[in-house]
């Protein structure tokens, strides 16, 4: 049978399929636009995405299990909820969903709350399920890459209560893990969650002495600005995610992204091998600069 990914064309939805064809996984990937999806050789590409009811029925068809992933957008959770009831009536019973840490902590924020409600419709809908709960990706601040190399300051406001950050690479391999676990088993498994974090919990000075480190200067944490990151983000997204990511970093502040006990080991035993840290996503940056 087939694995279905939705979001393949992502940043973690291509690690997904990447790790799954590694594994050997017959894949399916929904895309937007095929002419963007440079997938290993073997992958059905199928376009389409999660508000196209036709496009769904088309790539369900013959579809066991599921990895559903959706960006944030205003309709987040009717895409996830009309892809959940496609998938039922396919018989895609099995499903990995990727949420976000702490979603039902950070309740007032737009994105976490649609997340949350995802979770509570996937239980009550019966799927044979693994929930994943990634914290910060590490890969979100290649787009500030160009303010720590150039301007040694590191702007994001991630606060002092410290964010559990993981690289994508992990959060894919673990996905597909997932995927295939329930892909490849006969006996209905229970509902899981898992929060995916990095081997480190992380302040903003933290990671402003890290690249300091790495790069031997001085680089200086200017985070904690809320206001400003909204007004930046307004120059390259709709005012309503930007105003989205505000509200996240406003809770990054005052609640952090923490791990709970037993995280770390129990991804470290799923992968057999460490987490890769922010030390070496900020070596990689360095000697690639």
């Amino acid at each position: 049978m087939t694995i279905l990914v939705t979001g393949a064309n992502g940043t973690v939805g291509r690690q997904v399929v990447e790790q799954l064809v590694q594994r050997g996984a017959d894949v399916r990937a929904l895309v937007r636009d095929p002419a963007k999806a440079a997938f290993p050789a073997g992958v059905d590409v199928i376009q389409g995405d999660l508000l196209d009811v036709d496009s769904l029925r088309s790539a369900f068809d013959g579809v066991s299990t599921l990895f559903l992933l959706n960006a944030v957008a205003p309709d987040e959770f009717t895409q996830a909820l009309l892809a959940l009831n496609v998938a039922r009536a396919a018989g895609a019973n099995k499903l990995v969903y990727l949420s976000v840490i702490h979603s039902d902590v950070y309740v007032n924020v737009p994105h976490f709350a649609g997340k949350f409600g995802v979770e509570r419709m996937i239980e009550q809908m019966g799927f044979e399920a693994t929930i994943l709960r990634p914290a910060y990706f590490i890969n979100n601040d290649l787009t500030i890459t160009d303010l720590v190399l150039n301007y040694s300051v590191y702007p994001m406001p991630i606060g002092s209560k410290g964010l559990a950050m993981i690289d994508s690479r992990d959060i894919g391999e673990i996905a597909a893990l997932e995927l295939i676990r329930r892909e490849n088993s006969d006996v209905a498994l229970p509902t899981d969650r898992i929060n995916l974090v990095g081997p480190d919990t992380l302040t903003g000075a933290d990671v402003a002495a890290i690249w300091s480190d790495v790069l031997a200067r001085p680089i200086v944490y200017v985070g904690d600005d809320t206001a400003g990151f909204e007004k930046n983000l307004r120059g390259f997204m709709p005012s309503w995610m930007a105003y989205d990511m505000r509200l996240m970093s406003e809770r990054f502040l005052t609640d952090g992204m923490l791990p709970e006990a037993g995280d770390v080991e129990r991804l470290t035993s799923l992968l057999g091998r460490p987490l890769r840290s922010y030390r070496e996503f900020a070596t990689e940056i360095a000697a690639a600069a």
